[in-house]
């Protein structure tokens, strides 16, 4: 099994393998490519992003600077916005549905390093998949860890560290976040 195969399956891995560096190497110049582009050159963002993703939908747009590791394991749907600063590390691949909006500061961390002190200072590190649902709205230095999925409707308030899935329909806050409240009817009200 290669050590891309190995990050993939979650299993411990080494990402100094040569081929692991290369496609990282090239997210990197995409994102410093993308990163200087002017922020009305929307048809160049679109072209770069399309370049870097793994799959996007036909409506999104990411505010510069963005920063990922490798890119084509990052999954996004329609109408997806990610304000300035975010970084998604997505080793283990990070799915994103329709209508997400990411606030400034998001981090998405699929790579982790093992407790075993032995194994970490060989360099080792494991990758878990993100996977955000559809109509989520993530709030501002929102850091999203290994292997979490956020449910359909969820709303994570500002500065939170989520350590564990959260369910759908939802608003939840914390470090570490956990569920605050079912939202309801009246939210919908709130802003009449």
């Amino acid at each position: 099994m290669t050590e891309k195969e190995k990050m993939l399956a979650g299993q411990l891995y080494d990402p100094g393998e040569e081929e692991l560096c290369r496609e990282r190497a090239l997210a990197k110049k995409i994102c410093w490519e993308y990163n200087r582009l002017s922020p009305d050159d929307r048809e160049g963002q679109v072209a770069l992003m399309k370049q870097l993703l793994g799959q996007a939908g036909e409506q999104f747009h990411i505010e510069a600077p963005f920063y990922c590791d490798y890119g084509r394991y990052i999954r996004i749907g329609e109408n997806f916005y990610a304000n300035h600063n975010c970084v998604i590390l997505d080793g283990g691949g990070v799915e994103i549905g329709d209508f997400v909006l990411l606030a400034p500061n998001v981090g998405i961390y699929t790579a982790g390093h093992p407790l075993d002190a032995e194994r970490r200072d060989a360099g080792l590190e494991y990758a878990y998949p993100v996977k955000i649902g559809n109509h989520v709205w993530v709030g501002g230095g929102v850091s999203i860890l290994p292997g979490v999925e956020i449910g359909d409707y969820t709303v994570i308030g500002a500065g939170s560290v989520v350590t564990k899935s959260l369910p759908a329909n939802v608003l939840a806050a914390g470090n570490p976040c956990r569920v605050i409240r079912e939202l309801t009817p009246e939210d919908r009200k709130k802003y009449r």
